[in-house]
């Protein structure tokens, strides 16, 4: 199973080894793509599942609330509607416990893997800023390769700030522009002059340069790893 619907848990047959050979085979499925270096969206949707678990465990009113519904009375003068769950019963939630019991152990266990795999993957790119860096760093260029490789991945990049109450975040998202190679003549910094060249909308861009020491699978781990590396770069430096 190569996905695992966000409403799994309350979806289908509610039956303890059903979900077991539903959950099993989609663990399973992730632990291939993790030994293959293989991170996303698998970890993304790990900590979803994860979390969602955990809350409903702890929140037993938001289990009924993520069951289907059916009309048993309509007053349409007054345009009230009242609902029968079709879900009510103890032994149907204490089978639905056991399933959320079952399943914590195993998304946990996948998201360690995950995060040791992606820790480790971190910690072999290195970015670093090609020619001089302006003073507006939140917009630019993103020149990714493995380490040696000739071949240069170039993405426009632009980082958004969200503020909440009293915090704020960054996001961060990325546009595939081109394939150039590097050569002796052909620098990081000519290849910068000639997107200025060719793109006229970033006049002065922020470039920055991010190569592996290894190489993994460019959309599942490099490019996301390097996204979320190339944000908290631009924290630091601001």
């Amino acid at each position: 199973m190569t996905e695992l619907n966000e409403n799994w848990l309350t979806q289908g047959l509610m039956d303890l080894e059903y979900k077991k050979y539903i959950l099993l085979a989609y663990m399973q499925n992730v632990k291939t793509n993790f030994e293959e270096k293989r991170l996303f969206p698998f970890l993304s949707d790990l900590v979803f599942h994860y979390k969602n678990l955990k809350t409903l465990k702890e929140n037993k009113k938001l289990i009924y609330q993520n069951f289907p519904k059916e009309i048993t009375r309509a007053d349409f003068e007054k345009l009230e509607i009242s609902y029968k769950k079709i879900i009510g019963d103890d032994q149907m939630m204490q089978v639905i416990e056991d399933i959320i019991n079952f399943s914590l152990p195993h998304f946990k266990n996948g998201l360690d893997e995950g995060s040791e795999i992606y820790e480790n993957i971190a910690h072999q790119i290195v970015i670093e800023p090609v020619g001089i860096s302006p003073l507006f760093t939140n917009e630019g260029y993103l020149f990714l390769c493995a380490f040696h490789c000739k071949e240069i991945h170039i993405y426009r990049y632009k980082v958004t700030v969200f503020n909440r109450a009293e915090e704020s975040y960054r996001a961060i998202s990325t546009e595939y522009l081109e394939l150039a190679e590097k050569s002796l003549v052909n620098t990081y910094e000519n290849i910068k002059k000639q997107l200025i060249t060719r793109y006229k909308a970033l006049p002065n861009p922020a470039t920055f340069l991010a190569y592996s020491k290894l190489v993994y699978p460019l959309k599942e781990t490099l490019l996301p790893i390097t996204k979320r590396l190339l944000v908290q770069h631009l924290e630091k430096a601001a």
